[in-house]
């Protein structure tokens, strides 16, 4: 079956259609006929080659929705059936035998299939190929594949720092940023049962923010300094800089400052700010399949649905600078 990929020649070029014969279907792999895809910003990170890692030509899209279409011999056919309804998120493989597999953490697999990163066979396309069927998600009924695309990364991203950082539902948190992912932390901690506290430097997300769940909402510029010593957990979902003391100093003591956007320049943090009440930072990767599968049962037993905007693949380029723009009410999906 020939493959039309959405693919991107050289950073800054406007994608074009190209076409691709796929390799023979390898025991563990599954291919799925993409019917969505979501756009992250990770995706226009490395169609604009913004991390100087990107290897053209590009076909972005992790965040990918379909039906499965042909299945590996050693696949698990009581897991997964032709014509069902899936998902293949940031990662479409790992090893399954390192030390982190082993142990349920598949997302720090050294040899790990970042969909994102493989740069001719991303999401942006008619089908979309996992090298492992373990990292292939059964979708719940109640979710359309326009809501499930954004799930499967912005989603599982926020949900597993909830998880790995042990957050509890009597905790004070604080979400920054009100977009693609931070809409979506809102909506995990307010339904986990912790007072959410949005922190957006848009005036006119207030409203949407509450209306996620937040419980309160401020600005940078609202005397965020005031606020030392009040939160348990702090979600950072925007990329770009921050002022990295003043958040940590927002922390209790013994809290964690959890970073999932990228941001722009190295971080400056006084040694005070980490020493004084034993405060953490640390990093937020996407979901283990594990984790991801309960995020999608959370999700759909609450009503956790991602706010899209729907662009017909023809009109890919234009869906693609919404995005880069910082536009998108909260998350753009391609429909193939």
């Amino acid at each position: 079956m020939t493959v039309h990929a959405y693919a991107v020649e050289r950073a800054g070029d406007p994608v074009q259609v190209r076409q691709y014969e796929p390799e023979p279907l390898g025991p563990l792999e599954v291919d799925i006929s993409v019917t969505h895809c979501g756009v992250c910003h990770t995706d226009i990170g490395m169609i604009d080659n913004s991390h100087g890692i990107s290897r053209f030509p590009v076909v972005a899209g992790h965040e990918a929705v379909g039906v499965i279409t042909a299945l590996g011999d050693a696949v698990d056919h009581s897991r997964l059936a032709l014509g069902q309804r899936v998902g293949i998120g940031a990662y479409a493989g790992s090893c399954f035998a390192c030390e982190w597999c082993i142990t349920g953490r598949q997302h720090l697999c050294p040899g790990g299939d970042a969909t994102v990163f493989r740069g001719d066979r991303g999401g942006f396309a008619t089908q979309l190929r996992a090298s492992d069927w373990r990292h292939v998600h059964p979708l719940p009924d109640v979710i359309t594949s326009e809501q499930a695309g954004p799930l499967l990364c912005a989603g599982a991203t926020v949900f597993s720092a909830i998880v790995r950082h042990d957050v509890r539902p009597t905790d004070r948190v604080a979400v920054v940023g009100v977009g693609g992912l931070g809409h979506l932390a809102i909506q995990f901690l307010a339904k986990w049962g912790c007072h959410v506290t949005a922190v957006s430097r848009s005036a006119e997300k207030a409203d949407d923010a509450r209306r996620f769940g937040a419980h309160a909402v401020v600005t940078p510029h609202d005397g965020f300094e005031d606020l030392a010593s009040s939160f348990h957990f702090v979600l950072s979902t925007v990329s770009g800089d921050l002022p990295w003391d003043t958040y940590l100093n927002a922390l209790r003591p013994q809290g964690t400052l959890c970073v999932a956007g990228v941001p722009d320049s190295s971080f400056t943090v006084h040694p005070l700010s980490i020493l004084t009440g034993e405060r953490k930072l640390a990093g937020g990767l996407t979901g283990t399949p594990a984790e991801t599968r309960q995020m999608l049962d959370f999700a759909a037993r609450h009503g956790i649905r991602p706010a899209t905007e729907t662009y017909p693949v023809s009109r890919i380029n234009e869906a693609l600078d919404h995005v880069r723009r910082g536009r998108a009410r909260y998350r753009a999906v391609l429909e193939m």
